[in-house]
């Protein structure tokens, strides 16, 4: 159903974010979903020992047993996995391709969970149930007739580890490394980054350094809608006194007013507290001119102490003991203009030297991270900048210091540690031969989210295979990469509900219904447990404890070992005993990461006794990985050239930066409903936030409908998304915003970072014009 702007609401009151406001929106999705009666299971056993791990994000849970350790963003994306609707045979009878690409994404998912496999066919033109005998051997006939290298396997971080593991089992003993993930798609140049500068892709915090930190970082992140229990952390953290710095483009409420619903004053009062002690309001894709303007003015202070004899800010010992590269960040800095740092952060120098006070005044500082820093050209460079920032001052490896990506999916992190991506060291992969002697392992590098969305636009990718996600819709070029899947021969999801990508499947397409965080898993009549890593590299159990809609649905473990023995029946390798028995799959795993991540070690007996099992992070250890055995310094450039730049020399200063984000009531590319609450927006998603002066520049209302072009890098395709709702908003000049996933047909595929081809989502430059109809009706008159 197409979304009536016209109908949007704005209400720009300032109710506190969190508060009174979360738990209404908590009991009412679970009355949405028709099962109230659980909000209660919900609330208590969500993150709990003996219980289900959160499916939404990959914050850490606290150790141990807490009343309430889950949120509003937690309780929807429950509510939405227990719900008891299911679209029965006769919704899909009903309902063709072209019936089913008319619903909008909510109302896909809507319909509820799948509960028996599904199969379409050109010649049926729907999607009919059929048998998971048919499943199988419809894979097997399918992908034989293709061959490995016509295939990939996708991994979203909805999966367990025991699911991810099999998965590029699967795929790597039938000879496919193809195996793109959701990572690609987030925090790769987080990974890449941090790798290169400190020796370990992963962050280097746990959950009480925000109790000890004095400064903490919170960049290009929204936690109140996207991580609400780390806005609960910095909630805490301001309260005893630790300074909180909020650096985005966009004023989010959050951090302006939040009320945490376990503060009993607060909620008793109805009143919030500043979470954040600034709000720097960085120009989009500005935040490496921040970081180094800091730097820059850390040394001219650290110049200043050793004239005057005071304490230094830099921590001199530390940057000779444990790093290198140095002296050419301080040269680099010491030549760097202050008016380009200043132009190209649209932060005013002011704000620049206060940071760089409050940053040199304390003891110990936190960076967190997400998106905003990693969806761009320039990300890497970025975030190996913030990490300069973090090694002058000895903020890696030492109590509430350090830096701290937080990942979106529940299991993104995991995935990779698990080895479900396309490119593995060879030490792991000489771990998954000797442990599969018998399977012929392939061992090259394959193809990632990139890789495989440039073939699927060729035209010369036979299969798509996804344990989870929405594969299309989460990456750019949506319009294009779903009519290219169509062009598929053969599609298999594996999913928990409806989304947009199942409506394009290909010549023949399979939709398998799985069982999720929170469903009971019995396996020859024995429980089953699944485990999960958050984004302090904290492995924990997840037990399901709702019995499953029906006895069609099948696990993702399950399913997996399925397509083994179809694909990879003479292997040598037990799909049926790892299908009946997970414990078996975790000795596979405890076995391939030996040498590698020895904390599996006992990997069975840890997650029974105590429910989890932190993985040994090197730099929180202050131990080194890199070619050079220190942390290292990398030297960057300003960037001056990247696609909103080019955008403008062909174009204008009328091009704008535009970043997408989620609403409210959004997870991922789950939309729960039509609001953003935080932001005021009620009633639809079609908006984009605009500052008062860019509407007043190209001469339009707040509240008038848009068309938004896109204006990258050119190429013969059109990529324009109309009907929009212009919203003024408290944005930086130049800049925009627009909901994920309407906005992503705007960016090209070829739109990627730079060393990791992440698509550049917070990067896209468009020209915002009168809407088309408006146009027609101006000319008229």
């Amino acid at each position: 159903m197409t979304e009536d702007p016209n109908t949007i609401r704005i209400d720009r009151s300032n109710h506190p974010a969190g508060g009174w406001g979360a738990v209404k929106s908590t009991f009412k999705v679970f009355r949405l979903q028709e099962i109230a009666g659980k909000v209660g299971t919900g609330l208590l056993r969500t993150n709990q020992p003996g219980a289900f791990d959160c499916p939404g994000c990959a914050f850490p849970d606290k150790p141990g047993k807490a009343v309430v350790d889950t949120c509003e963003q937690g309780q929807k994306a429950v509510a939405w996995e227990m719900t008891r609707k299911a679209p029965g045979p006769d919704f899909f009878a009903g309902h063709s391709l072209e019936q089913l690409r008319a619903l909008s994404d909510y109302e896909l998912e809507s319909q509820g969970r799948l509960t028996v496999p599904l199969l379409y066919t050109t010649e049926s033109g729907h999607y009919t149930p059929i048998g998971w005998d048919q499943v199988f051997e419809i894979t097997g006939r399918e992908l034989g007739a293709l061959g490995p290298d016509q295939a990939a396997f996708y991994a979203s971080g909805r999966s367990s580890n025991e699911a991810a593991f099999l998965w590029q089992l699967v795929a790597r003993a039938w000879g496919c490394s193809n195996l793109p993930d959701s990572s690609n798609f987030c925090h790769e140049p987080s990974g890449y980054a941090l790798k290169a500068a400190i020796g370990v892709g992963k962050g280097t915090c746990q959950l009480d350094d925000f109790e000890r930190a004095d400064l903490i970082l919170v960049i290009g992140q929204n936690p109140a809608t996207n991580h609400p229990r780390m806005m609960a952390a910095l909630h805490d953290a301001a309260r005893r006194g630790a300074k909180v710095v909020a650096i985005n483009p966009l004023r989010e409420r959050g951090f302006t007013n939040f009320s945490d619903p376990k503060a009993v004053g607060e909620m008793l009062t109805g009143r919030g507290m500043a979470v954040a002690h600034r709000i720097i309001q960085v120009r989009i894709g500005g935040d490496l001119a921040l970081f180094k303007g800091v730097m820059k003015r850390l040394l001219e202070l650290d110049e200043q102490a050793r004239a005057s004899g005071a304490p230094r800010p830099i921590d001199e010992a530390f940057i000779a003991q444990h790093t290198t590269g140095f002296e050419a960040v301080a040269a680099d800095l010491a030549a760097e203009s202050w008016d380009l740092l200043v132009a190209e952060s649209g932060v005013r120098r002011e704000q620049i030297d206060e940071l760089a006070q409050l940053y040199a005044e304390a003891p110990a500082t936190m960076a967190t991270w997400c998106m905003g820093l990693t969806h761009h050209e320039h990300s890497v460079a970025t975030i190996q900048t913030l990490a300069n920032l973090l090694l002058l001052r000895g903020n890696i490896g030492r109590p509430g210091a350090g830096a701290m990506p937080v990942r979106g999916h529940s299991n993104v992190q995991g995935d990779r540690t698990m080895g479900a991506t396309s490119t593995m060291p060879a030490r792991w992969l000489d771990n998954l031969t000797g442990e599969f002697p018998q399977a012929a392992i392939t061992r090259q590098a394959g193809l990632d989210a990139a890789g495989v969305t440039e073939r699927l636009l060729r035209g010369d990718l036979g299969a798509l295979l996804s344990l989870g996600g929405n594969f299309a819709v989460a990456g750019p070029d949506s319009t294009r990469v779903l009519a290219a899947l169509s062009g598929c021969r053969f599609t298999l999801h594996i999913a928990t509900k409806l989304n947009r990508t199942h409506c394009h499947p290909g010549q023949v397409g399979l939709l398998l219904p799985t069982l999720g965080r929170t469903d009971l898993d019995l396996q020859q009549g024995r429980p089953q447990v699944v485990s999960v890593e958050d984004s302090t590299s904290t492995v924990r159990s997840s037990r399901g404890i709702q019995a499953p809609l029906a006895a069609t649905m099948m696990s993702e473990p399950a399913i997996v070992c399925g397509l083994g023995q179809a694909l990879v029946p003479a292997g040598g390798i037990d799909w049926a005993a790892m299908a009946a028995d997970y414990g078996q799959i975790r000795e596979h795993i405890e076995r391939v990461q030996r040498g590698i991540n020895d904390d599996f070690a006992d990997f069975n007996r840890k997650l029974a006794e105590r429910g989890r099992l932190t993985l040994t992070n090197s730099a929180r250890e202050r131990q080194w990985k890199t070619a050079s055995g220190k942390a290292e310094f990398n030297v960057h450039p300003v960037p001056t050239a990247g696609a909103v730049a080019r955008a403008r020399q062909r174009h204008g200063e009328a091009v704008l930066a535009l970043m997408t984000v989620r609403s409210h009531d959004q997870f991922n590319t789950t939309v729960y409903g039509p609001d953003d609450r935080y932001r005021g927006v009620f009633g639809g998603r079609r908006v984009v936030f605009l500052s008062a002066a860019d509407l007043q520049a190209r001469g339009l209302r707040d509240g008038q409908l848009v068309d938004l072009h896109g204006c990258g890098d050119e190429d013969e395709h059109e990529r324009v998304v109309r009907g929009f709702k212009a919203v003024r908003y408290d944005i930086p000049a130049g800049c925009a915003a627009a909901y994920f996933p309407e906005a992503t047909p705007l960016l090209a595929a070829s739109n990627l970072s730079l060393h990791t081809r992440t698509p550049a989502y917070k990067d896209i430059p468009v020209l915002v014009r009168a809407a088309r109809q408006e146009q027609d009706t101006a000319g008229a008159s």
